[in-house]
């Protein structure tokens, strides 16, 4: 015993030392700050030196022309006084002292020192108890009785302490503060010490170690208020963990929540006090951490849960939200994410009520309360609107989670039901409670969000509104209609989604007629998006499964015809929006409406499904165009030009297999389609981007070229050659060699002259030379059909054959030339150029070796007579010279 009495004399010594040279390392600084800034004592004055010692000055000469010019000039004039004299001597006023930057050593000596020490005390209690267990000293009552006086001995000097330095005379510096690291190392020790006797030694009963604890916590707030934050901090942390600390086989949540309200009223109403925005924001986070336990019970007890949900809201709206109540003062109309945030968390909770309770009438009817709370605080306070917007989130999830709940089905997947979705215990309550609520729910978000317009100066509290007004009504009804209709056909559902759209549209209507107000703009736009939304929804519950892409696209297209009319900027970007909605849609499932699409060639639903889309965004580009060019414009112009391409080429694979779009492979005759409807598109591209100067249509342009050509490279001469693999070629010339290259090589050379002169040559000759692989293609391989058969791949190559290929060939190329003279096309010409020397070696690599007898000499004798008449037609017709005329001989003697 003596020897703690001795360390904490030791301990107090310290403290009064470390005291003392803090005061004296406060005036160092202070004459450092004064020297540092330039002032200096004034010098002392020189001794005075007697009358008669002192040499007589020199009387400084006066030019008598000065003297004469000025004779009335009086003599102070002419020099300085005796005034002057004193205040060039007398020190200036010291400029003010620059506020003083602490350093590495004050830090540590009078901020983290103390902080230390506090831990330290602390530890040092607790390690004192332990000592005393180890070493059998003293028993268990004198170790907490100790303990409690250890902890009330740093609580008193704590107190005296701060009493202390508030009687100093010497300015409180911005250090740590000592009074605070004391009481809060006796609060530790206090809490310490009531859990050991409840836990350790049994001398407290479960209710008595929790209402001891509790008070512990409380009175740590409560000397918050002296002491500043860090016992604020303390004081929460200890309060909210005290129930983890007290354990009981029979939890009394009636007893928890309530205690856990009286530590929010207490929390709350410090962070108030001093306005500690961090402190609230702490206790809504402990505070939302306590409702968790309501998921472990199934189902739980919902009236407790319900208590402390409601308890929170209503604290946090009477003394967290600013401009509400007793709550801070507000500035302006700002949107303040503290006291929004407090009424989010506790909304938050009573959507976990919900869910966990499966949707219990009790449940529910809490959280409709808390919703209507929030609007009407909200309507109050702006600095809470931004709860308004959770506020519709979470209602629309509630609603969400009940209809799929009692129609599991919902969310089959293709990998089957997602996990924890359905099972016996996904019942519901009362249809007719939803649906009450659901009806004041939709009433409340959309008259508020009309009504809110014009009622405040920042932009962000109106477009808050009328978004939820827009967002909850509308969520409702999905909800509404995948739980009762099933997501079947549904007139009634249909008539009430248009009734919605009316709404809407009038509130549109009179919106735009108002004055311009901050945000406006912009909730207008929201509002004229929801009556297309609304209209959209009516479409989908009005027409069969699968009609839904229909029904979006269509929307967009009215987005873009309703920005013509009303010159709302966010119309635009809601048509592109609604045609991205659409895209994805589609690349979730391509056939639209599954294996529902038909086996019919043509009329079947991909026609409805992806043709109207596609015209739909074609004239939404239209609309849009109309007022300039910009992101959303060429969003749609791209799902336009994406739909009809998809259009054309899920039409071709369902025709050509017989309705199955998932096939893994693909034929000479489907690829052939495919490339010459890629070439046909890119020409309309290509003349449509001429028009319109659209960046998109010239880029899809090329890239359908260059799909065309990989589609020809890869597909039409390696994978799908019939001269390679095993292909049936059915018909003498009505035939799949006409779609895979007769046909692509025309459409490429149109392609060719599409580009000509508006892109650069090398593109247009690239296309020509495509051209021409493909048309040599074409004649090679339909002369194989003809020799060989159906089967081009096997067979040997007879001379009859080969002699074909030569005269083929050089009749190809003559009758480029012709072309090429008769429409004077270099390109025709130098096409011919290329066909005839590819005919010249084959003639000379391939006949002088395979061919024989007569053939062998046929084939030179026509290559022969062919050239010779090239060259006589070059020199004779195209590239003639005529002869100058003759000079006439000069005349005799001239």
């Amino acid at each position: 015993m003596f020897e703690f009495f001795a360390v904490a004399i030791a301990v107090i010594a310290l403290i009064v030392a470390r005291k003392a040279m803090n005061q004296t390392a406060t005036l160092k600084s202070r004459l450092d700050a004064l020297e540092a800034s330039g002032w200096r004592a004034a010098p002392m004055p020189p001794p005075l030196v007697p009358a008669q010692e002192a040499e007589p000055a020199a009387a400084p000469e006066i030019p008598a022309t000065t003297v004469a010019a000025e004779p009335d000039a009086p003599f102070q004039e002419a020099a300085p006084s005796i005034a002057d004299d004193l205040a060039s001597v007398a020190p200036a006023t010291p400029p003010p002292l620059p506020p003083a930057t602490p350093g590495f050593e004050e830090r540590v000596g009078t901020r983290w020192v103390v902080w230390l020490g506090g831990l330290t005390l602390a530890l040092g209690g607790f390690f004192m108890v332990r000592y005393s267990i180890d070493a059998g000293l003293l028993g268990p009552g004198v170790r907490t009785l100790l303990g409690g006086a250890f902890a009330l001995a740093l609580l008193i000097a704590g107190e005296w302490t701060r009493r202390k330095e508030n009687t100093s005379s010497i300015a409180v510096l911005p250090i740590a503060n000592i009074p605070a690291v004391l009481t809060a190392a006796g609060t530790a020790v206090a809490f310490g010490t009531a859990y050991a006797a409840y836990a350790l030694y049994g001398f407290l009963a479960p209710a008595s170690a929790f209402l001891l604890l509790g008070l512990v916590a409380l009175g740590t707030l409560a000397a918050a208020l002296l002491h500043g934050p860090m016992l604020a901090g303390l004081g929460v942390v200890a309060a909210f963990g005290t129930p983890l600390l007290v354990s009981s086989e029979k939890p009394d949540f009636w007893a928890l929540y309530i205690y856990l309200a009286v530590v929010t009223a207490a929390s709350f109403g410090l962070a108030r006090a001093r306005l500690w925005s961090w402190l609230a924001v702490t206790t809504i986070v402990l505070a939302l951490i306590w409702i968790l336990p309501v998921v472990k019970f199934d189902p739980p007890d919902v009236g407790p849960y319900a208590f402390h949900a409601i308890a929170g809201f209503a604290l946090a709206a009477l003394l967290v939200v600013c401009g509400f109540l007793f709550g801070p003062s507000a500035e302006d109309d700002s949107v303040e994410w503290v006291s929004s945030g407090s009424l989010t968390a506790y909304l938050f909770g009573a959507v976990l009520i919900v869910l966990a309770s499966f949707h219990a009438s009790a449940a529910m009817v809490v959280f409709a309360v808390l919703t209507a709370a929030t609007l009407g605080v909200a309507w109050r306070a702006p600095a809470a609107t931004g709860a308004v917007a959770p506020a519709a989130v979470f209602v629309g999830l509630v609603f969400l989670v009940w209809a799929v709940r009692v129609n599991p089905d919902l969310l089959v997947l293709p990998g089957g039901p997602l996990p924890g979705i359905g099972g016996p215990a996904a019942t519901d309550e009362s249809v007719s409670l939803h649906l009450t609520v659901a009806a004041l729910f939709a009433a409340g978000f959309g008259a508020a969000g009309f009504f809110a317009q014009g009622r405040s100066t920042n932009a962000l509290v109106p477009v808050i509104w009328s978004a939820s007004g827009v967002f909850a009504p509308l969520a409702l009804l999905i909800a509404l209609y995948a739980r009762i209709a099933h997501l079947d056909r549904s007139v009634p559902f249909a008539i009430l989604a248009v009734i919605v759209a009316i709404l809407f549209a009038a509130a549109t209507e009179m919106l735009t007629k108002r004055e311009p107000r901050p945000g406006l703009v912009t909730s207008t736009a929201l509002f004229a998006t929801g009556t297309l939304a609304a209209l959209a929804l009516a479409l989908t519950f009005a027409l069969d499964k699968g009609w839904l892409t229909i029904a979006l696209a269509l929307t967009s297209a009215g987005a873009a015809w309703v920005s013509t009319q009303r010159p709302i900027p966010f119309l635009r970007v809601l048509s592109s929006i609604l045609a991205a909605v659409v895209v994805l849609r589609v690349g979730y499932e391509p056939r639209i409406v599954g294996a529902a699409v038909g086996t019919t060639p043509i009329f079947n639903w991909l026609l409805w499904g992806y043709g109207i889309p596609a015209a739909s965004f074609w004239t939404a580009s239209i609309f849009l165009r109309r007022r300039g060019d910009d992101a959303p414009l060429r969003a749609v112009e791209a799902a336009a030009i994406l739909f009809t391409v998809l259009l054309v080429f899920l039409e071709i694979r369902h025709a050509i297999n017989g309705g199955d779009v998932y096939r893994d492979s693909a034929g000479l005759t489907e690829t052939g389609l495919q490339v010459c409807a890629a070439l046909a598109m890119a020409i309309g591209l290509e003349r449509l981007r001429l028009r319109s100067g659209s960046i998109i249509h010239n880029v899809a342009a090329v890239l359908l070229t260059l799909f065309a050509g990989a589609a020809s490279l890869f597909g039409l001469l390696f994978l799908d050659n019939p001269a390679i693999w095993h292909i049936d070629i059915n018909g003498e010339f009505i035939n799949q060699l006409l779609l895979g290259y007769a046909a692509p090589a025309v459409l490429a050379l149109l392609l060719s002259y599409a580009v000509g002169g508006r892109r650069a040559a090398a593109y247009g000759n690239t296309i020509a030379a495509a051209a021409l692989v493909l048309a040599l293609s074409y004649v090679s391989l339909q002369i194989r059909r003809f020799y060989q058969g159906p089967v081009l791949s096997h067979g040997g190559t007879p001379d009859i054959e080969q002699y074909t290929y030569s005269i083929a060939w050089l009749g190809f190329g003559v009758l480029l030339l012709v072309i090429g003279i008769w429409a004077n096309s270099q390109r025709a010409r130098l096409a011919s150029a290329v066909v005839i020397a590819l005919t010249i070696g084959k003639v000379f690599l391939i006949d002088l070796s395979t061919l024989t007898g007569v053939y062998r000499a046929l084939s030179f004798m026509g290559l022969g007579l062919v050239l010779v008449a090239i060259g006589w037609f070059y020199q004779k017709v195209l590239f003639r010279r005529t002869a100058a005329p003759a000079t006439p001989a000069p005349a005799p003697g001239t």
